[in-house]
């Protein structure tokens, strides 16, 4: 089931103010997903620290320039193909050990959905490259992992800060506490206001 469904934004909004306030003055957040697999996880390491239009501006020169994007393709890339596609040495380093993983089935991607939220993280981290941030952002998109809270997310922090006030990611996390097991739907909210705050939409 999606993690933004009518049954959960009704309970997680019962006994949430903040949440509810969104929800009153924007709507419920829209039901974002992306497709489970090795390409949305190479797109969210490209993602990682940067602006989501810039990494989309990567990933799609790396996609013109390889043709399709698989594991045997990015491995056959040379250092310097990757700098014309405008990845990082350190990106590239990540991508790299993501495709060695997958192809040595050190990384079973469709085996994911089977296991756990923290079975499924720890798996995932155990890919270089891959940390918290990732491993929550691909869990709570692409497999719609309902308790995922994505603490090193720019845009969840800025938006808490201006709800709450609060500054500290340990505050943070524990003031999240409440929202078990609905944080990637409280996620959705956070990041729904700061969007709807700017003015802007996710480019995926």
């Amino acid at each position: 089931m999606l993690i933004n469904n009518p049954e959960d934004r009704k309970k997680l909004l019962t006994h949430v103010p903040l949440l509810a306030e969104i929800d009153r003055q924007y709507g419920p957040p829209p039901a974002w997903s992306r497709p489970p697999g090795f390409i949305s996880l190479v797109k969210i390491i490209i993602e990682q620290q940067v602006s989501l239009s810039s990494a989309l501006a990567h990933y799609n020169r790396l996609s013109e320039y390889v043709g399709e994007v698989t594991p045997e393709t990015l491995l056959a890339l040379t250092e310097v193909e990757f700098r014309q596609c405008h990845i990082s040495r350190q990106k590239r380093s990540y991508l790299l050990a993501l495709s060695e993983a997958v192809l040595n089935k050190e990384l079973i991607i469709d085996k994911l959905a089977d296991l756990s939220e923290a079975e499924a993280k720890a798996v995932l981290m155990k890919v270089k490259g891959i940390g918290h941030w990732t491993a929550d952002v691909y869990l709570m998109l692409c497999l719609q992992k309902k308790d995922m809270f994505p603490i090193g997310d720019i845009a969840l922090r800025s938006a808490l800060k201006a709800l709450s006030g609060l500054t500290d990611p340990t505050e943070m996390i524990a003031f999240a506490e409440n929202w078990r097991p609905l944080r990637s739907l409280a996620t959705c909210y956070l990041w729904h206001y700061y969007l709807e705050e700017r003015g802007r939409t996710l480019p995926w």
